[in-house]
């Protein structure tokens, strides 16, 4: 596996298509422009500039279609995309507001007990799980279990849980995308971190990506965070950083 830009053309697309999945989305520029609620980490563009130079009126209608709905654009920066979205970005004040690491490993993993696919009627334990996981001191709000019902039903998508002592204590996803397989809405309950449950769940959702077909896993985490260790652990490595853009309506 080489990091270059089919790699990241194949990665891209694949995520892009997960995000339009997840809500109301136009094509756009070579990639996605996804809306799932002011404010959800969801709603965003990717995949842009992947396959070639975008245009100031595309872009344009990119932008309106998030004006409309009174949200500020966010959008995913590859850095394998072409100049002409840097260009663009630049001349209209867009600002980094995360980084991202992508990456990218082989398909081979292990099943373990303590992980399994979620019953359809697991749901909503499920999405508690995800929430609490991801943001442990706050009150579960009604946009925030509507995006993890989102996730949870994301056509083709796999909802997952991992079990400690009987109990649902981690959550995480995963899609397929051609032979692209996608981890992703990785998250572990506060008093169950420190016992493999996240690494267990990446070998499991592996195991099952190679009954599907799939040749390559990817997945994207904060640079240097635990979920980085714990994928590098199972065998991927960092292919590229994304820059998550911005641009606020005044």
């Amino acid at each position: 596996m080489f990091s270059d830009t089919a790699l990241a053309q194949r990665i891209e697309a694949g995520e892009a298509l997960n995000a339009a999945g997840s809500g109301e989305s136009i094509p756009i520029c070579g990639g996605y422009a996804n809306f799932a609620g002011v404010g959800s980490p969801v709603t965003h563009a990717i995949g842009l500039g992947m396959n070639g130079p975008i245009t100031e009126p595309e872009f344009d209608r990119m932008e309106e279609f998030y004006r409309s709905r009174g949200c500020a654009v966010n959008l995913d920066l590859c850095p394998h995309a072409d100049w002409s979205l840097i260009e663009v970005l630049g001349k209209r004040g867009y600002r980094i507001v995360e980084c991202n690491n992508v990456l990218a490993g082989p398909v081979v993993g292990s099943p373990d007990a303590r992980a399994r696919i979620a019953e359809a009627d697991e749901e909503d334990g499920w999405n508690r799980t995800l929430i609490k996981g991801f943001f442990p001191p706050s009150e579960i709000t009604a946009a925030e279990l509507d995006i993890g019902r989102r996730m949870f039903r994301l056509e083709g998508a796999t909802a997952w849980l991992g079990i400690a002592n009987g109990e649902m204590a981690a959550a995480a996803a995963m899609n397929s995308r051609g032979k692209l397989a996608l981890l992703f809405a990785d998250s572990t309950l506060e008093n169950f971190r420190g016992r493999g449950l996240h690494l267990a769940l990446i070998r499991a959702r592996l195991h099952y990506a190679a009954k599907l077909g799939c040749d390559l896993a990817t997945a994207s985490t904060a640079p240097g965070s635990g979920s980085q260790r714990n994928y590098e652990r199972a065998g991927f490595r960092v292919v590229y950083t994304k820059l998550n853009m911005q641009r606020d309506w005044s």
